[in-house]
């Protein structure tokens, strides 16, 4: 039972319906799985389905846009067929999620402490005294000082770093099995985004979390993250183990990603950049979503999209260059 995913996703598609009969395929058939105290980074640029995979997962797209087709299981449970009022108690209590600006995911208008004590007490039953001292015992935990003081302060109190360490003990207030982390370090500077990551492994450790960590940057991959998932164009063009995807890169795109990234060993005058944008969801190429951009691309990769498939025991590569030896 320990070794069972806590989250599996399956062939997740979510679109938006826009005017003039556009459909964003924002993601588009993608498939993964997290097992109790993993961590599984999405990477990609903006625009390239990571945050909609997140908020899919939370049953939190609203009209124009819907989940599609695909399977969202957490322990098993089928989520994404759960009603509105179900996925309610989901969401904070079995699934938490870190956003990444903490300044608009606060209310301003209410204390640190009354809306940590708010998650404690709709999904556990304490009294209010109870929930309080839980509150702080996380503040704590978290590492804030003066955490009796900080429940009496509002968020425009604290500092970026400070209200992320809050958004995390929210986050973990009630134990969830699976921890969404969305870009939860980007409006930080460099020493407290270590920080927080540090945080966040050490609290996924203390408490066999699985999380999800989305991220742009593939930088911190290495360190936080066990498995990783590259999203290109609202599907996964590179999946593997971070170790074996950082030293062994296949996907021109993946490869691109990791160019882009100054190096201390390495002397260069300009760092490597991938050409152009995502393209919008509404309008990808007919063929390789990454055919636009791509330097080795190729007439095949013009006319049809590459399937995913597995070029090295569990890696997993979207690109016909490895489809040839994938023949041999």
């Amino acid at each position: 039972m320990k070794n069972d995913p806590v989250l599996e996703v399956d062939q997740l598609q979510t679109y938006f319906y826009l005017r003039d009969n556009k459909v964003a395929k924002a993601v588009d058939g993608i498939s993964f799985s997290i097992l109790p105290g993993e961590t599984v980074a999405i990477v990609g640029e903006s625009g390239s389905g990571k945050s909609i995979t997140a908020l899919s997962i939370m049953k939190l797209i609203n009209k124009p846009g819907r989940i599609v087709e695909g399977k969202i299981l957490l322990d098993g449970e089928e989520i994404h067929r759960l009603s509105p009022k179900q996925m309610t108690k989901i969401r904070g209590n079995d699934i938490a999620m870190i956003f990444q600006e903490p300044m608009t995911s606060l209310n301003p208008v209410y204390t640190i402490g009354n809306q940590i004590v708010e998650i404690i007490r709709k999904h556990q039953n304490k009294s209010k005294n109870e929930a309080m001292e839980r509150a702080i015992q996380l503040l704590k935990t978290v590492g804030i000082p003066r955490a009796e003081e900080i429940m009496k302060e509002y968020p425009h109190q604290l500092s970026g770093g400070m209200r992320q360490r809050v958004m995390i003990a929210m986050a973990i207030s009630c134990d969830p099995k699976l921890l969404i982390a969305d870009e939860p370090t980007t409006a930080l500077d460099v020493t407290i985004q270590a920080q927080i990551l540090d945080l966040m492994v050490e609290m996924k450790e203390r408490f066999q979390m699985a999380v999800l960590l989305i991220t742009h940057d593939i930088g911190i991959v290495s360190e936080y993250a066990d498995h990783v998932l590259v999203m290109y164009g609202g599907q996964i063009v590179e999946q593997a183990s971070a170790q074996v995807l950082l030293k062994d890169t296949k996907h021109p795109y993946t490869t691109g990603l990791l160019e882009s990234l100054p190096n201390i060993d390495e002397d260069v005058d300009r760092l490597g950049t991938i050409k152009g944008t995502v393209p919008p969801a509404y309008d990808f190429p007919t063929g390789c979503r990454f055919s636009s951009r791509c330097p080795h691309v190729m007439e095949k990769c013009k006319l049809s999209n590459p399937e995913l498939i597995e070029v090295d025991k569990d890696h997993f590569v979207r690109c016909y260059l490895y489809e040839r030896k994938e023949g041999q």
